[in-house]
């Protein structure tokens, strides 16, 4: 932050155009070239690993640097480059072959980094599991991807086992952790490649060897959405490595924008509290970490108190998931007990964050706020923002990458709106999957020729920064005006006893539907409806005011990806009558 301070008089120092261009100069880290994918002409990113063996190799150069810290258990890159080598000959010795279906179902564990790069160096298509999901629907991910092997923890398993019989496919099943006895096709993870303390002692072996290309597919990650049966997203492997120069890009683009010169590379710790089978904490974090050598802490549960514990013990550089998790921490009455001063970013996306949340990371910890946005059918990072760019517009998610493309389309797709104009973002570039598994009419319906239609209603400024102004199924129609929820949303986080809130639609007999609205306030804050709904009101029409303010006593239901699950919220406006 003294970097930004000393430097805040002259910034920008340069336009976001001319920092790209100095950025992506011929010879330079973040080179682009263009090459054809799917037919189409692409810029890539020329300088990184063309696939997941590459990339793993690359961080057995890392050696004794930690990879990864889960409670006690502390694993260096030569020692999970040892376990995933051990496991992948493993597997290939037990028939996984290129294009067979491994899925992993567990919590954040060193085992779960080990089971997808084992799978992904085969070719095979690795398919991380909500480990949030029921035994139901942890059946059907692996009933629709036709997983033939399956890597999970106990608690998992459990939940599975009693659909064995309904997965075919599923031919052998590795169990990490387990107490409980198992039985074929169980068997113990731990009988293949030992515990993580063990790793050591593994052979030191290379890889297998196969043939990969950047196009192949390799991953089935599915989308959490909130109608019907979520959707598997397939994904290659130039859409993962390309995540890595992206975050790289990101972060030059900042010092550039400063007038300052590139710092040296330097190994940074992350306390990651965002589940692996989520496309941010797996393409945009596990990626860059394995590629840079830094270290991934894991914990078992996010609760505030035990993580300001661990950021202090390991001096932590940069934490963060969804607003929530930031304010917790900011908002937390012990605080002033531990030493934060490693932190120098606190990265955050899935929900809105409220203007007041960027400036509080700022001034109160120090440290640099980032968001960013992408999606599932994005493989995470397509636009990025962070350091004074965010602090001066912290109500956009920030300018694309330089490999990526956004647009604003009107309603039937058709025509492309101005700059300003409200209307579909769609979103290009290598880091778009190829499609959804097995559902030709969702990929035909989403992807169309190179760009995929994201859902989200959104605006582009002159400088290209992008605006997501609702996700267009959340907007709500009163009486023929259009009301923004994230907006809404927007107005009451800047409220200073407000840490969370969504706004949904309540039925209207004439209206069709009016805003209301479900807060969660921070720690000894209080505020009432009426003043929350003044608050509004000071600042928005009048017709985008919540009708009903309920208050939550605990932070909102999310579901794993770390969206506000607001058709559960409906429940607490059942007493209310419309007009």
């Amino acid at each position: 932050m003294e970097n930004q301070s000393s430097a805040a008089s002259a910034w920008p120092a340069v336009s976001l155009a001319e920092a790209t261009r100095i950025l992506t100069a011929s010879g330079s880290r973040f080179e682009m070239e263009t090459v054809e994918i799917d037919g189409r002409p692409t810029r890539v990113w020329k300088n990184v690993p063309p696939h997941m063996a590459a990339l793993v190799r690359l961080s057995r150069t890392h050696g004794e640097r930690l990879a990864t810290i889960y409670e006690n258990e502390r694993v260096s890159y030569e020692v999970q480059f040892r376990a995933i080598a051990a496991l992948a000959a493993d597997l290939r010795a037990h028939g996984v072959e290129k294009g067979d279906r491994v899925a992993i179902a567990m919590r954040n564990l060193p085992e779960w980094v080990v089971g997808f790069f084992a799978a992904t160096v085969l070719g095979a298509i690795a398919v991380p599991l909500n480990a949030w999901w029921t035994g139901d629907e942890l059946a059907y991910g692996l009933s629709d991807s036709g997983a033939k092997l399956l890597i999970a923890d106990e608690e998992r398993w459990a939940r599975i086992a009693p659909h064995r019989d309904e997965l075919p496919a599923l031919t052998r099943v590795l169990v990490s952790r387990a107490v409980m006895p198992l039985t074929p096709p169980a068997e113990r993870l731990e009988a293949v490649i030992g515990a993580p303390g063990e790793w050591m002692a593994l052979a030191d072996r290379d890889l297998p060897e196969t043939d990969l290309a950047p196009d192949d597919e390799v991953s089935i990650l599915y989308t959490s959405g909130t109608t019907g049966n979520p959707k598997g997203a397939l994904g290659t492997h130039r859409n993962f490595m390309t995540n890595i120069l992206s975050s790289g890009f990101a972060m030059a683009r900042m010092f550039v924008r400063r007038g300052e010169p590139l710092p040296e590379p330097a190994h940074k710790v992350g306390l990651t509290v965002i589940p692996l089978f989520h496309a941010t904490a797996l393409s945009a974090g596990l990626m860059s970490s394995m590629a840079a050598g830094n270290t991934t802490i894991y914990m078992r549960k996010f609760e505030a108190l035990p993580a300001m514990e661990i950021i202090e013990r390991e001096r932590v550089n940069s934490t963060g998931g969804v607003p929530t998790i930031a304010w917790q921490l900011l908002e937390h009455p012990e605080r002033h007990r531990f030493d934060l001063s490693s932190l120098e970013m606190m990265a955050y996306g899935g929900a809105p964050s409220a203007p007041e949340l960027v400036r509080k990371i700022a001034a109160d910890l120090k440290a640099l706020p980032a968001n960013g946005w992408g999606m599932t059918e994005t493989t995470a990072t397509v636009t990025t923002h962070g350091a004074e760019d965010y602090l001066n517009r912290p109500d956009s998610a920030g300018p694309p990458v330089a490999v990526a493309d956004l647009r604003v389309m009107d309603a039937d797709g058709e025509r492309e709106l101005p700059i300003g104009a409200i209307g579909e973002l769609w979103a290009r570039g290598p880091m778009v999957v190829k499609g959804y598994w097995n559902k030709p009419e969702a990929t035909a319906a989403t992807f169309v020729d190179g760009w995929v239609r994201t859902g989200d209603l959104a605006r582009l400024d002159e400088e290209g920064f992008c605006f997501i102004v609702d996700r267009a199924k959340d907007m709500l129609i009163r009486g023929g005006e259009n009301i923004y929820s994230s907006e809404v949303e927007n107005i009451l986080y800047d409220h200073p006893a407000v840490t969370d809130c969504a706004v949904i639609g309540v039925p209207h007999r004439t209206l069709g539907e009016e805003p209301a609205a479900v807060v969660h306030l921070a720690p000894g804050a209080e505020a009432t409806e009426a003043e929350l709904q003044a608050w509004v009101r000071e600042r928005l029409a009048a017709f985008k005011v919540p009708v009903a303010i309920r208050f939550s006593p605990e932070t909102l239901p999310r579901n794993a990806n770390g969206k506000i699950m607001k058709r559960d919220l409906k429940a607490l406006f059942e007493d209310r009558v419309a007009a």
